[in-house]
């Protein structure tokens, strides 16, 4: 797997979860009550995204 870099956008909302958005790719954001937690799913969330992305692109 090669490595980039991505730009991360982390706001936390009025009920109290963070959410993360990678503005690079489309539709590629999620939520936590922890940024701990946060930080895992985004990880995940990022590797479904570029999955997705990869697929498109052959």
């Amino acid at each position: 797997m090669k490595s980039q870099s991505l730009g991360v956008l982390i706001e936390k909302d009025g009920a109290g979860y963070y959410v993360a958005t990678v503005p690079s790719l489309k539709g590629c954001h999620t939520q936590a009550r922890s940024l701990d937690k946060l930080m895992k799913r985004l990880q995940e969330a990022i590797e479904l995204c570029l999955e997705v992305e990869d697929q498109k692109g052959t």
